[in-house]
């Protein structure tokens, strides 16, 4: 049989089955998606190939899901460290954001974020920020798959004046972009302290008929839950569950500050999670009740968050984060093992966007995102078990090749569709004026 690829790997690490290690097995790429898991032998034996790539110290695993970002914010990465979440805000991000963010910002540190998860192995990622437009053109030029924010706030920004302005922008952002293979949408209001009522329910009516996710940020800190409780007289996920807005649908970033009876919420309205470990401890937001969570049959993806309050966009550092935070809040060295963590950025990612039938896992008939990390090496050798590898030895320069749909887009540690030179140097010319 002619394949388009054929890749043969030392291990492949399919995540479904779960905690499952195929050794010496390959894997083929027929138009974009996956035709065959077998034995090396085997596949030698049955395909032919326009492009056979021999990987004999590597695993192969789905490609990461950053299912939380703000890609442009990194050219705001180090402009404002070691501050708590609100003086961040106020005093320092939204104060540059207002006197520099345009279509140029946007384009220029959507293209260097996209770069920087390619190289850390992430195929799909799910944004929230402005201009969507300009994020999704981006990524739909340098191949990477993208859910982007359709965002909304109560008050006026270089993006829109007001919350039906920000609706109708994003409607249009949806209309373009909705019969697109790699360019997805949800609706992503801020956060509920700043959208109010009126345009949140108009969000959850348009997201139902349009059956698109709602993304927003959820129980970050403690001063998000008095907030609430002095304006509207209960806490954010109530408010929320009155106005409609926890369901299937909702995707609930950070959920630091939970209580017993709001994880039961969201397990029964089979709402997403979606933790960001780093971020929330540079920010000392709180911590996720990861374990908690997990037990009750919530659905709990990754993310890092933007790279101004990360400082990163390396999904393979969160993974370990996630793995050995847990441990130590449950205070149990067996809360989230290694094979749970690369679940949760990978099928969990996928499940929290509504893309489990189509990525998430190395399965037939599933896209071909794919990414390669190199294990049997001076850092992460030996191997006992390479999943175990993967989440607390393995860092983000051992990916050497990242493929979305069965497109080589990273090829021995070389973006193949973005320029690495052109990137850097409008990264530091930004640096120059932001600076100044």
């Amino acid at each position: 049989m002619q394949v388009n690829t054929l890749i043969h790997a030392r291990w492949i690490i399919p995540v479904e089955p779960d905690d499952r290690v195929l050794e010496h097995h390959s894997l083929a790429i027929k138009d974009g998606r996956i035709v065959a898991i077998i034995p090396s032998q085997e596949a030698r034996e049955q395909y032919q190939a326009d492009t056979t790539i021999e990987l004999n110290d590597h695993a192969l695993i789905p490609g990461l899901i950053n299912a939380h970002t703000h890609a442009a914010m990194n050219l705001l990465r180090g402009l404002a460290d070691d501050l708590p979440l609100m003086d961040w805000l106020n005093k320092h991000i939204w104060p540059a954001e207002s006197r520099w963010v345009n279509e140029e910002f946007v384009l220029d540190g959507s293209e260097l974020a996209i770069a920087e998860m390619l190289r850390s192995g992430t195929t799909c990622f799910n944004d929230m920020y402005f201009f969507p437009n300009i994020t999704a053109r981006v990524a739909a030029q340098a191949g990477i798959r993208a859910m982007v924010g359709l965002i909304v706030l109560d008050f006026p920004t270089i993006w829109a004046e007001d919350a039906d302005q920000y609706i109708e922008k994003g409607l249009q952002v949806f209309d373009q972009y909705k019969d697109d293979n790699l360019i997805h949408t949800a609706f992503a209001p801020h956060a509920p302290y700043t959208v109010s009522d009126q345009p949140l329910q108009r969000i959850q009516t348009l997201a139902d008929e349009l059956n698109i996710p709602l993304h927003i940020h959820l129980h970050e800190t403690i001063s998000e839950i008095q907030h609430s409780l002095e304006h509207y007289q209960q806490r954010p996920l109530a408010r929320l569950q009155q106005l409609g807005l926890v369901s299937p649908q909702l995707i609930a970033v950070h959920m630091t500050q939970l209580e017993e009876d709001e994880i039961t919420l969201m397990t029964d309205y089979q709402a997403h999670v979606v933790h960001c470990p780093e971020s929330n401890l540079k920010l000392a937001s709180g911590f996720c009740p990861l374990q908690k969570l997990i037990k009750a049959g919530v659905n709990v993806a990754l993310g890092t968050d933007g790279a101004a309050s990360n400082n990163d966009l390396d999904m393979l550092s969160e993974m370990r984060s996630a793995a050995l935070l847990a441990k130590g809040v449950a205070n149990d060295a067996s809360a989230v093992p290694a094979h749970q963590a690369l679940r949760m950025a990978t099928i969990n990612g996928a499940r929290a966007l509504g893309l489990d039938q189509e990525i998430g896992s190395l399965e037939c008939g599933k896209w071909a995102d794919i990414t390669a990390i190199q294990l049997d090496d001076i850092e992460t050798g030996p191997v006992y078990n390479p999943i175990s590898q993967l989440v607390y030895a393995a860092s983000r320069d051992k990916v050497s090749d990242v493929w979305v749909n069965g497109k080589h887009l990273l090829k021995e540690r070389q973006l193949t569709t973005l320029n690495s030179d052109k990137i850097i140097h409008k990264a530091r010319a930004w640096r120059d004026k932001i600076a100044q």
